[in-house]
């Protein structure tokens, strides 16, 4: 428990809605600066102890046009989503506030006390991890997560349990929990105190005390708006640049060959995809002109386009900005989404954010990890990431772009930034290898595709799939 390091008292509440209003603006204020952020409120606790009272009365205390609310019943935790995907979207920008009644927790909880099979204490504690996990993602890209957990007797719930109402027995009911039956209470407590270590734990006997105790905890949170961490601590080593990026391959692969190796695999692969039991996320990085378009136009070919999404991935918005650079792609991948393909990806943020200074050092440098902890969850959560790097010498990508300038109904694809970029050349080989290097793992790998010829790129993108997917 961390409350233990704040001092409390009881103060005067209009004094203290003062100082939440500045605080909230100061904090409402802050977005586009160095030490922008936004705050996210976990409340969870025993049933009856006060949290939706104690959050009413912050409402009060405070702005309410700036205070978000959501409040669900629990998700039982499913194989096909991760934890996090259920709040995903509601993660707050820049200067905003998010209260969350029913969170990640809540539904560890309610899973642990609904399945059938009660989940061993290694495998809670590992949800308990990469829920922490998580979180440290989330403020390292300037969201505050504070948890406050609202504590209360068994004896003080039974004569509160005694003294609701029929309209609120029955939604209490709802929260799917008996809260008369002494030993599932004990069973939340002692599974609560597994990871409460580290939340703001509040005995809510006293409800004066309560309501003050959790409005102060979320004054001191909106208070604490240090400058954004921009330094490194350790030089970067640079990867190896691979070969084939150097030296992609000139064979070219006859017409005749290539329609009939194109119409066998296009068909194996549709069938591949449509009858996977798993989410399949298909992506797509690599140099401008390199054929990505042209690889997924032959993918989805005999697929219906009820049964996919192609998501093409430009340059964020302002409102995506100011949120977790993550934080676009988390509300694109949804567990109902059968199959998702992606031009360009969350590697931008170590690609072409890297090289044109959009993200500093220390920000693209921690987003390896970052990445790889997103992919396994999905990867965790029944989804299979395929993931290609299409590369094209520097000769065959200006010939290229030449083609499209003369060729009216292809110039829409080719930019000033098209050509700008050909200067970075070697820093996108360098990004790559570094991204290889780093990303490149047993449940995300990735395939590179090197090669001058576009039929051959093709067909060898449509054997990967078949062969990351294990068929024949």
């Amino acid at each position: 428990m961390i409350e233990e390091q704040l001092q409390f008292s009881l103060r005067d509440e209009e004094e203290l809605s003062v100082d939440l209003i500045e605080a909230q603006y100061a904090l409402k204020n802050s977005k586009g600066q160095n030490n922008a952020k936004s705050i996210v409120i976990l409340v969870s606790g025993i049933e009856l102890a006060g949290k939706g009272e104690a959050v009413k009365q912050l409402r009060e205390w405070v702005d309410p046009r700036y205070l978000r609310v959501k409040a669900d019943p629990a998700y039982l935790f499913s194989a096909k989503q991760t934890f996090w995907q259920p709040y995903a979207r509601h993660i707050p920008a820049e200067g905003q506030i998010q209260v969350f009644f029913g969170n990640w927790y809540s539904d560890l909880l309610s899973t642990a006390m609904h399945v059938s099979k009660p989940l061993d204490e290694t495998l809670f504690d590992a949800y308990i991890e990469s829920m922490r996990t998580f979180e440290q993602d989330l403020k390292n890209n300037h969201v505050d997560v504070i948890k406050v957990w609202f504590d209360l007797p068994w004896k003080n719930l039974q004569k509160r349990l005694d003294n609701i109402d029929a309209s609120e027995q029955r939604w209490h009911k709802l929260m799917g929990l008996d809260w008369r039956n002494k030993k599932q209470y004990d069973t939340i407590q002692k599974l609560r105190q597994r990871f409460t270590d580290d939340w703001y734990v509040i005995d809510c006997e006293d409800e004066e005390v309560r309501d003050q105790q959790f409005a102060q905890y979320i004054l001191h949170a909106l208070k604490q708006l240090p400058k954004h961490k921009t330094t490194v601590r350790t030089k970067w080593k640079q990867a190896p640049v691979p070969e084939s990026l150097l030296n992609p391959s000139t064979d070219e692969m006859k017409n005749d060959d290539y329609k009939a190796e194109l119409k066998k695999l296009s068909k194996k692969v549709s069938d591949a995809l449509r009858n996977d039991p798993r989410n399949i996320v298909v992506t797509f990085e690599g140099m401008d002109a390199a054929g990505k378009g042209g690889a997924i136009k032959r993918i989805v070919k005999n697929l219906d386009p009820r049964e996919y999404e192609i998501h093409t991935i430009a340059a964020p918005e302002q409102y995506e900005l100011r949120r977790p650079y993550q934080w676009r792609f988390w509300t694109k991948i949804q567990p109902e989404e059968k199959i998702s393909i992606f031009d360009r990806t969350w590697y931008g943020r170590v690609l072409v954010e890297r090289i044109e200074g959009f993200a500093k050092p220390a920000e693209w440098q921690r987003a390896y990890d970052e990445i790889n902890r997103f992919e396994k969850d999905l990867s965790d959560n029944q989804t299979v990431l395929i993931k290609f790097w299409l590369a094209i010498s520097k000769d065959e990508q200006e010939a290229r772009f030449k083609a499209r300038e003369e060729t009216p109904h292809k110039r829409f694809k080719i930019t000033p930034d098209d050509w700008r970029n050909r200067g970075h050349w070697d820093d996108y080989l360098n990004a790559a290898a570094d991204m290889f290097e780093r990303t490149n793992t047993e449940y995300a790998p990735w395939h590179i595709i090197s090669t001058n010829d576009k039929y051959s790129a093709r067909i060898q993108v449509l054997k990967a799939i078949l062969k990351q997917l294990k068929v024949d």
